[in-house]
């Protein structure tokens, strides 16, 4: 009996950190150093959309970042309304640094996830070497037919003549410059290969002005990304079917997963009853666990006290024989 016991306590110690991931104890963190983190995005094992996971960081609950193949980024503005975060980059210019040679990987993203570089995104690229890169004034043709111009990087762009924040630095520091839009992430890498540094500049929507005066230029790199809405996510997020839970999703078979404020799963909706409380394989897990120790466990004092029966029996010779051994 105490053997039994004490395979109980220790069957129990190996079910609780099983039953410790965020999505089985409703932990869903809503920010992160004041920016927030809402459905499809997250920083929680479990929540938000399986496509976006562990796509975000969080460091010490006061850094937000993003990790790519080229590196982690911190992140320093989102957007839910118009899908999109804003990174930044730690080796690109900016007014605020010294044109100095930087020979890192530029930013890029995993072209398999619902991340992508938005198209309001321009390069800047400083210093190129000529005999390399083809640096020459853009034709307006290519306005309409960007197609023809991938090659070609704009010495004539209007953020060169325009820095956000300091217009006249290049020409303070004697450098060169070109706008470029890549097609991919590896056009980036090339045309580092050959300039001495670059930036990343996004337009920033202005809500109270009108084209088009409605976006202004700021440092930075705006990567958009999906929003998947399911008929379940909706349901979930419903107050009117009760407390209105968190969407996210089962880390073992990644499926949908209402997170309730009390700690609870449910399939749908957090509304009161047990007709819509669920628990996630997680639990299954480690319910089949229990049963499964505590079946070995009965199954072992069973034998254990059969041949305690046995060992008393009159045995011919002090021996038991194989025709009266029961194993």
């Amino acid at each position: 009996m105490e053997i039994h016991l004490h395979l109980h306590f220790l069957a129990i110690l190996v079910v609780v950190p099983m039953l410790g991931s965020p999505a089985a104890g409703g932990l869903c963190r809503d920010s992160c150093g004041g920016i927030p983190v809402r459905y499809p995005l997250s920083i929680d094992d479990g929540c938000g959309s399986p496509y976006y996971r562990n796509m975000l960081t969080c460091a010490d609950n006061a850094t937000l970042r993003l990790r790519t193949p080229s590196g982690t980024y911190p992140v320093v503005g989102a957007d839910y309304a118009d899908p999109h975060l804003v990174v930044t980059d730690p080796s690109m210019w900016t007014c605020e640094r010294p044109f100095t040679s930087v020979r890192a990987a530029p930013f890029s993203l995993d072209t398999s996830t619902r991340f992508s570089l938005s198209p309001r995104n321009d390069y800047l690229f400083f210093d190129c070497d000529e005999e390399r890169v083809i640096v020459e004034p853009r034709p307006a043709v290519c306005d309409r037919y960007p197609e023809r111009c991938d090659s070609t990087c704009d010495s004539a762009g209007y953020l060169c003549r325009n820095l956000p924040g300091c217009r006249g630095a290049l020409e303070e520091n004697n450098m060169s410059c070109c706008a470029y839009r890549p097609r991919a992430a590896e056009s980036l890498r090339l045309m580092l290969r050959h300039c001495e540094s670059y930036t990343s500049v996004y337009w920033r929507a202005v809500g109270d002005k009108f084209p088009p005066y409605d976006q202004v230029p700021a440092y930075g790199v705006r990567v958009d990304f999906e929003i998947p809405v399911t008929t379940r996510c909706l349901q979930c997020e419903d107050r009117r079917r009760g407390a209105g839970g968190t969407c996210g999703f089962d880390p073992v078979t990644r499926d949908f997963v209402c997170i309730c404020n009390d700690a609870r799963n449910s399939t749908t909706d957090c509304a009161d009853g047990p007709a819509s409380r669920y628990h996630s394989s997680t639990g299954v897990v480690a319910a089949s666990a229990v049963f499964s120790i505590s079946a070995t466990v009965g199954i072992t004092g069973l034998v254990w006290y059969i041949r305690k029966i046995k060992s008393t029996k009159v045995v011919t010779c002090g021996v038991q024989s194989n025709e009266n051994r029961f194993f």
